[in-house]
Parts: structure tokens; sequence; C-alpha cells
């Protein structure tokens, strides 16, 4: 008699005893389980550096062990969170921030002004928001242990907006880790944050622990998104890295975790079925799907290979195979995402239920193609990415592509994302990640949303009339005129083929009910404020 898969895990969970468990989860199971939680992630974290790296696994780790200058709310409004006090000069030029009192790193040692100073400062060589403010400044400067300036060239409105964005957080780090190049990672994972990263405890491969950081003074307001206070409720947070679903569940049966991010959607009316068990949709507004191209290398250095890619996606069979059910899933039919006021249908005549097959091979060949080999990343241990890419080979080996499945594992591929160089020498031709729905709604922030080439997010697509666009965004000051700003630069999105969207999905996580006080962040996952029962 064959066994499937979903006839295997109805069985783990039915019965009630788990399938083999990595030993490192059975032998870390602390006495002290109450005030404990485990969690089973998205990857593997191999890049602790938020600067970077560019990876969501690293941003949740950041957002546990460092801290902030300002933070959004679920409404994308900025709030202060290490600044007690700040103020603008009256020819709105000259910020001025004062850092809040009981700010000290996890080593006992106090923040200061340097410190922001040099992290604004490294942060500016790595993400879109930081050169933003970068290019914009004439002085960014101590003028005491807790206070520090901005000076800018011209006005900037949206510099506190772009200091808290989400989208590209600027993290404070210790001056003397800030102080190098953003291509040079920092290791020390010594923040102010409300965690502390247990270096003793940390076994690459196999699990992370975070530690409440006893010294970290809170704010007063209540947690909202990644504002207000950050409030620690338990006394240390284990990152399991169990890659197969079907181990992850078993153990969140048992009890020997507590949370799993990613769940199969096969599965989540037996998930459900458990009395112990709690499906949660925590990010209400999605992730959006995507593949993303390296322009900087055959086939895809080529326009016409990745108009291609247009027409081959057909969103809606991809969807019912990653989201049976569709209010989990949605298509994206605009850079800007699903849910961005900003969104729009510019340019979009290539979107047509089935995809055109037909067109796709027709175009790859008026690129040019000749049957190079296209390496496509492939994350085994990460469903939620793998899962699209076998979908996304299985349709180009369709029209005659020569597709090449290269194995790894979530924290392989982000490793080698940034890798430009040739097939014959390591390179790589496509992957599909995915980008918080929410945060691609600013074009300054955002990574994904450059086109200038050899400076943009990997895939480096280079456009430099959408550039010129894309820089106007700071100035334009009302409502109306980005929307319209936003249409053009659609309109240039998908004639160069910056990405291809797969659509935009829905991830509940699952949890036992002893977990409680999730906060809602899009695309991030921060720890505080969690309980058990």
């Amino acid at each position: 008699m064959t066994i499937s898969r979903r006839d295997l895990i109805k069985s783990t969970l039915a019965g009630g005893m788990a399938v083999s468990v990595p030993s490192v989860v059975r032998a870390q199971t602390a006495p002290t389980a109450s005030r404990s939680v485990r969690m089973v992630m998205n990857g593997d974290l191999r890049n602790f550096d938020p600067v970077s790296s560019t990876g969501t696994i690293t941003a949740d780790h950041a957002l546990a062990i460092y801290d902030t200058l300002f933070s959004q709310d679920s409404k994308g409004m900025p709030h202060p969170q290490m600044v007690g006090k700040w103020g603008v000069s009256d020819d709105k030029k000259t910020y001025t921030f004062e850092l809040r009192d009981g700010l000290s790193w996890h080593d006992g040692t106090p923040v200061t002004a340097g410190d922001c100073v040099a992290s604004i400062r490294r942060w500016g060589q790595g993400r879109p928001g930081g050169r933003l403010i970068m290019e914009r400044s004439k002085d960014i400067s101590k003028k005491d242990d807790k206070t520090f300036t901005i000076v800018l060239k011209e006005p900037l409105g949206i510099l506190i907006d772009t200091l808290a964005d989400s989208g590209g957080i600027c993290f404070v780090m210790r001056e003397k880790d800030a102080d190098r190049s953003a291509t040079e990672q920092v290791t020390a994972n010594i923040g102010s944050g409300p965690f502390k990263f247990n270096q003793a405890l940390a076994n690459p491969g196999a699990s992370f622990t975070y530690d409440r950081n006893e010294r970290y003074v809170p704010r007063q307001e209540p947690p909202d998104a990644l504002a207000g206070g950050k409030v620690v409720k338990v006394d240390r947070v284990i990152w399991d890295n169990i890659g197969d679903q079907q181990t992850a569940l078993g153990a969140l049966q048992t009890g020997q975790v507590d949370y799993v991010a990613s769940i199969p959607f096969d599965l989540l009316p037996m998930i459900k079925s458990n009395l112990d068990l709690v499906v949660e949709v925590v990010d209400k507004t999605g992730s959006d799907l995507f593949v993303r191209m390296n322009c900087l290398q055959k086939p895809f250095d080529s326009v016409k290979a990745r108009q291609a890619m247009l027409h081959l996606i057909d969103q809606e069979a991809f969807l019912r195979i990653l989201r049976p059910d569709p209010q989990y899933a949605f298509p994206i039919t605009s850079p800007f995402g699903h849910n961005s006021p900003y969104a729009n249908d510019e340019n979009t005549g290539w979107y047509k239920k089935g995809g055109d097959p037909d067109r796709a091979k027709q175009l790859f060949k008026e690129a040019g193609y000749a049957g190079e080999k296209v390496v496509i990343l492939d994350p085994t241990n990460a469903a939620w990415s793998h899962n699209p890419t076998q979908l996304v080979a299985a349709s180009l080996r369709k029209i005659g592509v020569n597709v090449e499945l290269a194995g790894m594992d979530w924290g392989q591929l982000l490793t080698l994302q940034p890798y430009k160089g040739p097939i014959d020498k390591g390179g790589w031709s496509i992957f599909v990640s995915a980008w918080s729905d929410l945060g691609l709604g600013n074009p300054v922030t955002t990574s994904f949303l450059q086109a200038n080439g050899e400076d943009a997010w990997s895939g480096w697509p280079k456009n430099d009339e959408y550039e010129a666009l894309r820089s106007k965004w700071s100035n334009v000051e009302t409502f109306d005129e980005r929307q319209a700003l936003a249409r053009k630069m659609q309109g240039l999105w998908w004639d160069f083929v910056g990405a291809v969207f797969l659509g935009g999905v829905i991830s509940p996580i699952a949890r036992r009910k002893t977990l409680t006080g999730l906060v809602a962040a899009p695309g991030l996952k921060p720890m505080w404020n969690m309980q058990k029962a």
C-alpha cells in the first residue's frame, strides 16, 4: 500500500506522537517551559547583519536585539522609539534628536549619539532610504552624548517617515560595529533591544536562542506593529531550524515547539481540528511572491527574455496550487503591490488568465535565446519558495528553456543572491522570493523598486527614465501627485520588467493555544508581547 504525504502527516497529528524531531529540539527543552517560547521560522539565519542582508529572517533577528530611532505603527505612521525629543528648525533643514533615558547596550555600556550617527551613516550606504538622507544631508553629527543633528541641504519632508520605514529599517548599532562598510558584515550581535542574543547556545543550522534583556526600558505606549512599548513577557525565545514542515507540525502537535511560521495549506483543516492548536493570520496584508531575474547575465540581460516571463506566468494557476482557498490569495499586476494606494492598472495589457506561453516562447526567440542554461536557485528547506520555484521551472521547460535547479537551503540562497558573476562561475539566473505587500508602497525606501543597475537590489535592473521618476518621489507633496507619478513609473516598470509576480498570498501561522499576544507587523515577526499561559 502506498502511503501519501498527507496520510502520513494526518496520522502524526491525529495520533499525538511526533515524528522524529531533531535531537537539538528534545535536548534543549528547558524546565522553565512556561517562560520559554520555541519558534520555527521561515528559513535558516545565516547573515546576522540587517544592513548587508535584505532577508526577512535577518530583519526578525535584528528586531529582537537592536532598537530603532523611530518605528511605524499599524497604519504606517512614524513614532519615536529610542528618541525622546526631537525638533526641526524654522527653515526645515536642521533636525535635532535627543535620546530618551535608560538606553544601554547588552554589554552594559550606554547608548550614545555617536552610535546613532555611525548607524545612520552605515545604513545610508546600504539601503535606499538611507542613501536618500545621505544625499540630501550637509552634515550628520553628534552634539553631546545624547544629542545629534541631521542638517539638510534642502528640506526633506519625509525624513522622519524614512527613518521609521519598515521597508528598510534603520537599526542602531554600537559605533564600533557600525564604523565599517555596509558590505562588511557585523557579527557581534550586541544591540540595545529587548532581547539579547545568547552566543553560548548558538547552534548554527539547528537553533538560535534569545534571552530577555533585563536592562531594556520599554516605552510606555501600548505596542502597535513596530511602534510602542516592546515589553518582553517571556524569559527566552528559541528558534528551531526545522526545514521539513511535517517534522515541524509534529513538534507543534506534541508541544515541543509553540509556533510554526509556514504551514502547508492542504493540512489546514487538520490543524484547525486540533483543540490545542490555533491557525492565525497575523499579517493580514500578506506577501507578494515574485520571480527576480539576473539582468546582468544571459538570457535575462535581454529585455525580451524578461518580457517573456510576464507572458509565461499564469498567476491564477500558481495561486490555485499555492493557496487553494481564494481568501488567502490575490493576483498582483502592480509593482506597488495590492493594498498600496499607489497600485494602478497602467501598462497591464500583458496580464491574462492562463498566460500566453506561445508569446513567451516567441519573445525568448526574439531575445536570441540559444539554449543557454538557466539556473534557478531552489531553497529546498523553504516550502513557500521551493514549491513555486518548481512550478516556474516546469513552465520554462514546457517552452523549451534549458533549466537547471540548484538545490540549496534558504540561508545559502541569501548568501548567493548578491553574487553577480556568470553561470559558468557559480552565478544564477532566477530566484523566487516574496516581499511584504505593504512594503511595496514606498519606492524611496524599498530596495525591490530600484532600477539603478549594479547599485540596485539583487537582479540589478536598470532604467534611467524610471530612476529619474523615482528620484522625484521624495519631492512630491500631494497624494494625487504621487499617484500620477506611480502610474508613470509603473508604465516603465512593465516595459523593462524589474520582476514578475506569481501572485499575492496571505500566510497564516500555527501556534499552540497557550501562546498568545503575537504582534502584527507586515512581513515581520516581532517577539515582544508574547506570553504563555
